[in-house]
């Protein structure tokens, strides 16, 4: 079973498991080679040959998510402006592994990880473009499809700052005396406790590993939709303060159609809430690759 961290899986798949699940239930697929691409909190990813990739939920919590995904992501073709994995097989639970498994259209491009700020600043127009539309979907539709309905209290910006404050005192060791310094200024610089709530469907972890660049840095792919939900919009538009400049964040928001002061504020709190969740996660993994990109995403947020 699971061990202390929320990121610790109750079932593990490897490869060779992996090859006969998919084999047994998707026979025209048995002659393909089998690739452990990764893993996150909720699900391990094999590529099968260079076509498809298949995502096994590591966690009882994340079933309900890849049942929602099946129905809801084929829904959305019309509202996407940038590729994403649109499911095609659909595997069943079996006395072999206890869960629903779903295999996907492989998406091209690698994760943004040591991008300049230049190279970033040029998927804005790209970013702002494709949120605009994924939050026009309509939510009435994507509830009926089992999406959750704000689930993480999106807007209660004063607990989210308690765990702010926690999960720091975990990575501190993990951060120069000047990152730290900005951090732990910032977080003492929050005053509102909570803002207004607002509905869109949301992507709900838009963040370096979930985003493929093509060879020009440029935003090429969006993965990884288990944390799809109802909530505010300022969690997607996180990705205006992790990942893009300063000084592109003006033509981000004006070509997404305008965001208020609370949302940029909210926004902003995810963009340094998220990397942190990731740095810790990357410490435990000695990951060092990551570590930095998070700590990166995090400078970079709190940067005007």
């Amino acid at each position: 079973m699971g061990g202390t961290n929320v990121w610790d899986a109750e079932w593990e798949v490897n490869e060779e498991q992996a090859r006969t699940l998919i084999g047994r239930q998707f026979p025209q697929l048995s002659s393909k080679q089998v690739k452990r691409l990764g893993w996150g909190w909720d699900n391990t990813v094999f590529l099968i040959g260079d076509e498809y990739v298949f995502r096994f939920p590591r966690r009882t919590i994340a079933v309900g998510s890849i049942r929602m995904e099946g129905k809801l992501l084929p829904k959305l073709e019309a509202y996407m402006t940038i590729p994403y994995p649109k499911p095609l097989f659909y595997g069943e639970a079996s006395d072999e592994y206890p869960a629903p498994f779903l295999g996907y259209a492989y998406v091209q491009g690698d994760f943004p990880i040591g991008l300049t700020e230049e190279r970033r600043a040029l998927s804005a127009e790209t970013l702002a473009k494709f949120l605009r539309r994924l939050h026009e979907f309509p939510v009435q539709a994507a509830l009926k499809c089992g999406v959750q309905q704000d689930h993480r209290s999106l807007t209660d910006i004063a607990s989210r700052k308690v765990k702010l404050e926690g999960f720091l005192s975990k990575v501190v060791e993990h951060l120069s005396p000047e990152e730290s310094g900005v951090i732990e200024a910032y977080i003492s610089r929050l005053q509102k406790d909570r803002v207004e709530a607002v509905s869109a469907l949301l992507h709900g972890d838009l963040h370096f590993k979930n985003m493929l660049v093509n060879e020009n840095g440029i935003v090429s792919g969006i993965i990884d939709w288990g944390d799809l939900s109802v909530g505010h919009p300022a969690c997607d538009l996180s990705v205006a303060y992790s990942f893009l400049p300063p000084y592109a964040r003006g033509v981000f928001f004006e070509t997404y159609g305008g965001a208020d002061e609370e949302t940029k504020l909210l926004a902003r709190l995810i963009a340094v809430y998220i990397p942190i969740l990731i740095l810790m996660q990357a410490v435990d993994d000695g990951n060092e690759t990551i570590a930095a990109e998070a700590k990166s995403n995090i400078m970079r947020a709190l940067s005007d």
